[in-house]
């Protein structure tokens, strides 16, 4: 899918030094591998997010995995067979509530971590790279998103107090031994079963069903529960309050993203001082096209690709005329990535975290039916260690990245290993992965005075460059076929 004469153009850092994790909060424990994007295929990105790499605005970022304080493994969903929890059907079904009554619920969102959902902490910028064009680590967003150490819980599920007792009712120390069921009565069964059968009694045979019980009673076709899409079209019907979700591309901003800039912004600002708690200066517009407009990726279109084209996008949630939430994507060849999330803080009990991905999963869906390839949903990371983002785990089926060979686990298959040491390789199979491991060093591409050339002809021109270890580390980290492709500066 490579775009005409589109180049990945980028700059390696390297990462020895450690810096301040956002999610244990040790001073100097989190260690990653980094580069500047001047420019970046949309393939190329997908082959680079395969193995590890996650962007934060033009900065491109991998975990070193088995030094970092908190390792966390990118983690995707496979949307074709997802099926809503119960706890994301409350969420969904508070949504349409909202909508159809116009009451925002109080107190805190049930079910959702409390950032964005797909936060992650980012790393300094490194020893070469322009500080004034990148900012400091990122803090963790539940949304799945980044900031200067943005996070996005979204509030856990509080738990249930227990159920009140009439006065005068005391509870007996211990219950008195059963009798268990009686075998000659029907087994019990749901008021709406029965209410069911009785209707289509009726249908069926035009008369009043019977009321008496049946002993062996024929079996109902098993309900199918309500889809994600569902719950969108239910909450668009007779509503009180009307909820548009826009897609914009944002880099290159079109003409909808700059008419919407400003109000955008101000979202993102409220979020960052009530969410995170910056003061008012910190969340600056310049910090903010940084962080969540810019992109390295660029735009492209094909004739089966998605209407919009692949690139950088934000999907703006407008509520009765104004917009409430951003989330911000990249659609790429195989997946939809979440970036982050930021949203008014008026509307923070609508659990919009957990809403947005669970729109996103939907949007994935929706893209696929036009791009059969395009079918998975990339939250991020999942971070085992921290507790509170774990719950990315909840959408399922979901699968983790193996660290060392760059294959798909089982998120079921990977608890146990991750529960043991937070740092595994995921795939126990001691033969796998030798298919990833870097092969070729002559055909690396470099970019040196203006010039594409292989690794072994910069080599031949740099006698005595002392730079060797550092473009095979690089190499190894982005894989053979990115190392092909794309252009290592050099300078």
């Amino acid at each position: 899918m490579a775009a005409g004469r589109a180049y990945t153009v980028v700059e390696y850092f390297g990462g020895e030094a450690g810096y301040r994790c956002g999610y244990c909060k040790n001073d100097v424990g989190n260690f990653s591998h980094g580069m500047w994007a001047h420019s970046m295929t949309v393939q190329d990105y997908q082959d680079l997010i395969d193995r590890g790499w996650r962007r934060s605005g033009k900065y491109v970022y991998k975990p070193t995995m088995n030094k970092t304080c908190c390792p966390q493994y990118t983690i995707k969903c496979q949307v074709l067979n997802f099926q809503p929890s119960k706890t994301h059907k409350k969420i969904l079904k508070r949504m349409t509530k909202f909508l159809s009554g116009g009451v925002v619920p109080a107190g805190p969102c049930d079910g959702e971590p409390m950032d964005s959902h797909c936060g992650e902490a980012v790393p300094p910028a490194g020893p070469s790279m322009n500080r004034h064009d990148v900012k400091k680590p990122l803090n963790v967003g539940t949304s799945g998103k980044e900031e200067e150490t943005p996070k996005r819980a979204e509030h856990e599920t509080a738990p249930q107090d227990p159920p009140s007792v009439p006065p005068g009712l005391a509870l007996s120390a211990t219950p008195k031994p059963g009798v268990g069921a009686d075998p000659n009565r029907p087994p019990c069964r749901k008021a709406k079963d029965l209410r069911k059968e009785r209707r289509l009694q009726k249908q069926n045979g035009g008369g009043a069903a019977s009321t008496s019980p049946t002993l062996n009673p024929a079996p109902l076709p098993p309900s199918q529960g309500k889809s994600l899409e569902d719950f969108f079209s239910e909450s668009l019907a007779e509503s009180a309050h009307k909820l548009e979700v826009r897609l914009v591309r944002s880099s290159p901003p079109s003409l909808q993203f700059k008419d919407t800039f400003d109000a955008s912004y101000q979202v993102y600002k409220l979020y960052q001082m009530a969410v995170h708690k910056d003061p008012p200066d910190k969340p600056s517009e310049t910090q903010f096209r940084r962080f969540l407009c810019d992109s390295p990726l660029e735009a492209e279109k094909t004739p089966d690709g998605p209407d919009l084209g692949y690139g950088s996008f934000h999907q703006q949630y407008w509520l009765d005329g104004r917009i409430v939430a951003v989330g911000v994507v990249d659609i790429l060849p195989s997946c939809v990535s979440s970036v982050y999330l930021y949203y008014h803080p008026d509307y923070a009990s609508l659990s919009l975290g957990s809403y947005s991905a669970l729109r996103e999963i939907a949007f994935t869906r929706q893209l696929q039916k036009r791009t059969p390839q395009l079918s998975q949903y990339y939250m991020g990371f999942y971070i085992h260690s921290c507790p509170k983002m774990r719950y990315k785990g909840q959408y399922k089926p979901s699968d983790l990245l193996c660290p060392e060979t760059y294959t798909w686990v089982p998120i079921e298959r990977c608890l146990p290993l991750l529960e043991a040491s937070v740092y595994a390789r995921l795939n126990q199979d001691p033969d796998t992965g030798e298919e990833n491991a870097l092969k070729n060093m002559d055909q690396v591409l470099v970019l040196h005075q203006r010039s594409v050339m292989p690794y072994r002809i910069y080599k031949q021109k740099r006698r005595g460059s002392t730079d060797e270890q550092e473009v095979v580390q690089y190499a190894r980290l982005v894989g053979q076929a990115c190392a092909e492709r794309m252009l290592l500066y050099r300078a």
